[in-house]
């Protein structure tokens, strides 16, 4: 069976990359507009037409394409920040939280990740749920990422020469994720995000530091790592990285995951100083945004979940 699908918003960088990801599967049928693709009975037509559609657009503008859907069988994968907290959206990061798959499976609506918040999220949900990290914990999450998440403004501007090496940005402490940040993980008090830039295209590093000797159960970090290890054991595509320690840490190369939809987790730790550090790698154009959708596109369809992704 054939099943169509309509990228709405195809010419931006996550767009692109899911065409990429699609247009060589023989189980799909992309519908493409080609010059029409910004006429309004064009697109309506396309979005009411396919199985499935896939939003690549700026928040009021998916809003607006959602809007035009009236086949109640068209299933929606949204990749805009518009309704990641929507409780009447399925969140779409299927390894989050046991269910989460099956919910993906059987919505018809499903909001994808931003890229920070998947490494975020991986990285503590499940150590709010183990009541390792209290939802009232002050946590904070530093990360870097490379342009291409920036947009295509971003991205000329890095690829003309003459940025810096690295940005820091979000300075007013209300970036548009920590909403998506703090309701996935479970935690009640807001995220304090500190996201940069690097001078490179893609891949990203997602750090947490936590104080273990200031939480209530004073954790290990080998408690830690058996939480992260026991709540991904046997995911296709997130793993959690064997323990390591600050005398081993020799650097992790955010670009190390690129290319795929795969995402590593790791636990660093100084066992007698009661502190760890948290870090997730993933691709930041991979499981951060085109590869996680296409991964919900295949549940969705019933398809197999990893097909066509590595």
């Amino acid at each position: 069976m054939t099943h169509t699908i309509f990228i709405d918003g195809e010419a931006g960088t996550t767009g692109l990359e899911i065409r990429e990801r699609l247009e060589a599967r023989a189980d799909l049928e992309l519908i493409l507009l080609g010059d029409r693709r910004r006429e309004v009975e064009a697109r309506r037509e396309a979005l009411n037409a396919a199985d499935a559609v896939i939003l690549c657009l700026p928040d009021e503008a998916a809003k607006e394409a959602v809007a035009m859907i009236d086949n109640p069988a068209v299933r929606v994968i949204d990749a805009s920040t518009a309704y990641r907290v929507d409780p009447a959206w399925i969140y779409g990061f299927a390894e989050m939280q046991p269910g989460q798959r099956e919910r993906i499976a059987g919505a018809t609506r499903v909001s994808n990740p931003g890229c920070y918040p998947t490494g975020f999220i991986g990285l503590i949900a499940p150590l709010v749920r183990a009541k390792l990290v209290p939802a009232d914990w002050p946590v904070t999450v530093n990360a870097v990422s490379g342009y291409s998440g920036g947009g295509k403004a971003m991205i000329a501007e890095f690829e003309a020469g003459g940025a810096e090496a690295f940005r820091a940005y979000g300075l007013s402490l209300k970036h548009k994720h920590v909403p998506e940040m703090t309701r996935h993980t479970g935690l009640s008090r807001d995220v304090l995000f500190a996201p940069a830039v690097g001078n490179y295209r893609q891949g990203m590093l997602v750090e947490v530091p936590l104080h273990l000797s200031a939480l209530p159960e004073t954790p290990s970090i080998e408690r830690i790592h058996g939480a992260l290890a026991e709540a991904y054991d046997g995911q296709r595509f997130v793993e959690v990285a064997e323990l390591e320690t600050t005398e081993a840490m020799t650097g992790l190369d955010p670009k190390g995951l690129n290319g795929t939809n795969r995402m590593r987790l790791h636990v660093f730790g100084d066992r007698s100083g009661g502190q760890a550090r948290l870090v997730a790698l993933l691709d930041n154009l991979g499981k951060g945004a085109s590869g996680a959708a296409v991964q919900n596109l295949n549940l969705m369809l019933g398809l197999d979940e990893g097909a066509w992704l590595s």
